[in-house]
């Protein structure tokens, strides 16, 4: 497989210099699209935050690679089968932009390649042998970042084996490069419904002219558009922030989805809220904006336990843990940490 406009991906492999640049990229690699790096305001700005090295990144010991302990529910390479009836299948190595918040920090960027064939052919069979697996959700690295005829090509495998009924694809390009969203990746794509896409906004400076022209592309192709937001301190911790954020979303027809509280990834502490912040935003949301714009704020609890959506009003603490139940029904403690301002 080969990934779209292979040629000119030096364009956005452009490190933006700093001073703590060195020293972080060696350990995270720094990916950053002109027309991402175009939207910053200033230094120190939501835009800068998300995109720009921290030195930061580099004291964070206390949290782990892969919190959500993916490696132990891969059964073949690339895929992740965690729930029973879906499975996560990671196309791509590749994001226009690395996010320093990644909860795949350790690996996205370690190595440009997309899936192999032969990696992609061992996902296809896996997925054929499990009748179970209804749900699959392409992921990486970002999906769209493969060029069209590959992504045809996992596209057409998947639609191959009967029992697969939904195909979902998670990405940032129509945020972080949407002049990759076109015309005809549109047509390709309204081939193979149904097709979801469920995007990632953080903040309302990304909702731009050109976001919008990519999601107005894929919502008119018929994809229904979902979004899901990463809680980021400093970034959209914050409730006028996340509803300008949320109500802006639906104006481009894009449903907010999920509010992920952060995944407890390592060298992305510095990013982390209280649950309690969270709580306080959506609380603060309930009835001043659209109840279609209040997205499910959930955890991905550590240790393949599964997300679980919390409201404010049943949210069980014990000092500074969460008594919390997975999907299975299992009562599963989270350790919080303590914000002084909600105190």
């Amino acid at each position: 497989m080969r990934y779209f406009n292979e040629d000119a991906i030096s364009i956005y492999n452009k490190t933006i210099k700093s001073d703590c640049n060195a020293a972080v990229s060696s350990r995270y690699p720094v990916r950053v699209s002109q027309y991402y790096a175009g939207l910053i305001r200033h230094e120190g700005d939501a835009i800068w935050k998300q995109c720009m090295p921290d030195i930061r990144e580099l004291s964070d010991d206390g949290q782990c690679p892969d919190p959500l302990d993916e490696a132990s529910s891969s059964p073949v390479p690339g895929l992740i089968h965690r729930y029973p009836d879906r499975v996560v299948l990671l196309v791509s190595n590749l994001c226009p932009v690395y996010c320093r918040f990644c909860m795949r920090k350790r690996h996205v960027g370690g190595g440009d390649s997309p899936m192999g064939d032969a990696e992609l052919k061992e996902s296809l069979e896996y997925i054929a042998a499990n009748p179970a697996i209804r749900d699959v959700l392409l992921s990486g690295g970002d999906p769209l970042m493969l060029d069209d005829a590959s992504l045809q090509q996992v596209l057409s495998g998947l639609r191959a084996i009967n029992h697969v009924s939904i195909i979902r694809i998670g990405t940032r390009v129509p945020v972080t490069l949407p002049e990759r969203i076109t015309p005809r990746l549109c047509d390709m794509l309204k081939r193979f419904h149904p097709v979801y896409i469920n995007t990632h906004f953080n903040h309302p400076d990304e909702i731009t002219e050109d976001s919008c022209r990519a999601c107005t592309l894929l919502a008119d192709a018929g994809i229904p558009l979902g979004n899901q937001t990463v809680l980021l301190k400093g970034v959209n911790d914050d409730a006028g922030i996340m509803g300008r954020l949320m109500t802006g979303l639906l104006g481009i027809r894009v449903k907010p989805y999920y509010l992920h509280q952060m995944d407890l990834v390592r060298g992305t502490a510095h990013f982390r809220t209280s649950v309690e912040k969270g709580l306080e935003i959506i609380r603060a949301m309930r009835g001043h904006v659209s109840g279609m714009a209040v997205p499910h704020y959930v955890i991905d609890l550590p240790g393949e336990k599964g997300k679980v959506a919390i409201l404010p009003d049943d949210c069980e603490r014990v000092g500074d843990m969460l008594l919390l139940r997975s999907y299975t029904g299992e009562r599963v403690v989270y350790r919080d940490i303590v914000d002084p301002d909600l105190l």
